[in-house]
Formats: C-alpha cells, structure tokens, sequence
C-alpha cells in the first residue's frame, strides 16, 4: 500500500486523524500507525480536531461514533462542510450495526467495530486508500457558501444560465465557482461530481446520476477492548 501522496511535485506521507476521548486509546492508535509508515494527528475531541481540519492536510478521518462532546454523525455533517474530501471511518461499539450504517448513509466510507483487530483495522484503512477517495486537493480549502450553494443547483439539473439567473450573478462568475468547487472536489466533468458528492454524502440523490449522462461534460492484536 501507498503510503505516500504527491505534492506539488513532492511525495509526502499520507496524514491520517484519528479522534478518541481516552487517551490511552489515541497512543495505542498512533503508535500502530505510525509505524505502518502514516503520519498521524491525534485528538481527544471533535472540536480540536475541527480546528486543525481548517489549516492542515488530512487523508483519512479516523473517529470513535460515541463520543461524549459531539456523536460520529454530527461530526460526519461538520467534516462535510469544512472539508468535504476527506473520507471518514467511523469506529463503532459491537452490535450498534444501526447506528453505523446511518453514519454510512451521512457520508462514512466505512466503519469498524470494537474490540479493533490490529489485522482487520490496517485492512480497512488500506481499503479506504485503495478505493481512492481520498483527494489529494491542491488547496486544502472547504466549499465557500456560494460553492455550496451552487452545487447544489448543479446538482439539481440547473445549467449555468439558469443558475446566474436564480442568484442574480453573471455566468462568468457562476463558471469561476463551479471551475473552483470542482477542483476542490477532484473533479473534471458532470458525471464524476455527481457521484463523487453521492459518496460523500453531500446531496440526498438516488437517480440524478443516471440522467446527468445525457448533459454534455459542459455542463458538466486487539488494539481497543470492548466498550461498555
């Protein structure tokens, strides 16, 4: 597995968060990872994790789905607006199987349930890479409002026009939004942002992919016991 990324023209490690209130569960976390090569940011709450979300690469999200402070899924919704690239793993207690495919549904690339196999966890984590979802963003910038907003009317089947229209801005400002979100996002066409926002959570949409392929592109070891 790949454990480095290019950027601008240099390779990097691959920078992974992972986020638990025990402490003793963030040493034994990065201490494995570590080892296997990643660079590793730890957090004992969603909050510092948010705060540094904002001003350093991140390629993977790691976070337990009970946290005392702020729960999995209001977090997922956090990460989805600050930075929507990221890809999140969500560890999750045994048997709470409900709870973590509803953190899949919010934008979880995956989940992994307590006590962590130390064979099982670096296997989903090689997965969550190989799938390539993570983007290697050129910027590290979230979607601005306006990014948001306009992604959303994209996503809605709204061409360019339509869309300067509806905001009462000009095409070519709407064109220089959609040409950022789309970058950011690590996309080149219609096609691929529909299903590149579909798997990160950001839109409720089941068919919108299938009729976006008529447009043309322009418009386009136990590490963690069981917890109680």
């Amino acid at each position: 597995m790949k454990r480095l990324l290019k950027n601008n023209g240099k390779y990097r490690k691959k920078h992974i968060f992972f986020i638990d209130d025990e402490p003793i569960i963030r040493e034994v976390i990065r201490e494995t990872l570590e080892g296997l090569g990643f660079n590793v940011s730890s957090f004992g709450s969603p909050t510092e994790c948010l705060a540094q979300l904002r001003s350093q690469e991140c390629d993977l999200l790691i976070t337990d789905l009970k946290m005392p402070e702020k729960d999995g899924i209001d977090l997922l919704n956090d990460i989805k607006h600050l930075a929507p690239w990221v890809p999140v793993l969500i560890i999750t207690g045994y048997g709470d199987i409900p709870t973590a495919v509803k953190a899949m549904k919010s934008g979880a690339v995956d989940f992994i349930e307590k006590p962590l196999d130390k064979a099982n966890f670096v296997q989903k984590i090689r997965s969550v890479f190989q799938r390539n979802v993570t983007i290697d963003s050129e910027s590290g910038d979230p979607l601005t409002l306006s990014e948001k907003n306009i992604l959303q009317l994209v996503i809605d089947g709204k061409s360019n026009t339509e869309i300067a229209d509806l905001l009462h801005r000009s095409v070519r400002t709407i064109e220089t939004h959609r040409t950022h979100l789309m970058r950011k996002l690590g996309v080149n066409n219609l096609v691929d942002l529909v299903r590149r926002v579909t798997s990160m959570g950001l839109v409720d949409l089941e068919i919108k992919s299938q009729q976006c392929e008529d447009k043309p592109d322009s418009e386009s070891d136990d590490l963690i016991p069981p917890s109680g």
